[in-house]
């Protein structure tokens, strides 16, 4: 295991030096998102990345009725502490590895709960009922 700053570290490293690839909650907290997930597939075989999904229905609603960023179990600073900088819902995760030409193997919506459902690139219900996404990634054509 190799820990290391995402925004930065990434482009030193060689193709294909890893078997799987891991960005545990943080894909929103980077700099460049489309840089970083493009980087994972491209040194590692897989990767795998969870985030927050800023189109949760609780997250949506507390917009809709409050006038302000909420703050919850999975997203819980206020919005001028956070270091949340790209805020993402799983459709735009979704549309991003599509531009820049990663394959989503598998998706895995979680609930508060943690219940799980399999992520539908279109599915409008799992992009308001899942708090969370994780994804199996590859580069196309591998």
């Amino acid at each position: 295991m190799i820990q290391g700053d995402v925004d930065t570290d990434l482009k030193n490293y060689p193709s294909d030096a890893f078997d799987y690839v891991v960005l545990s909650q943080t894909l929103q907290a980077t700099n460049n998102p489309k840089f970083v997930v493009s980087e994972m597939v491209r040194i590692g075989r897989r990767a795998i990345v969870s985030f927050p999904n800023f189109g949760f229905w609780r997250v949506r609603l507390h917009l809709l009725l409050q006038g302000r960023m909420p703050v919850t179990e999975t997203l819980d600073y206020a919005w001028y502490e956070t270091p949340n900088i790209h805020l993402c819902t799983l459709k735009d995760f979704v549309a991003t590895c599509g531009e820049v030409g990663v394959t989503i193997e598998k998706g895995i919506a979680l609930a508060r709960t943690g219940r799980t459902g399999n992520i539908s690139p279109t599915g409008l219900f799992a992009n308001l009922l899942a708090e969370q996404g994780v994804y199996l990634l590859k580069r196309d054509g591998n």
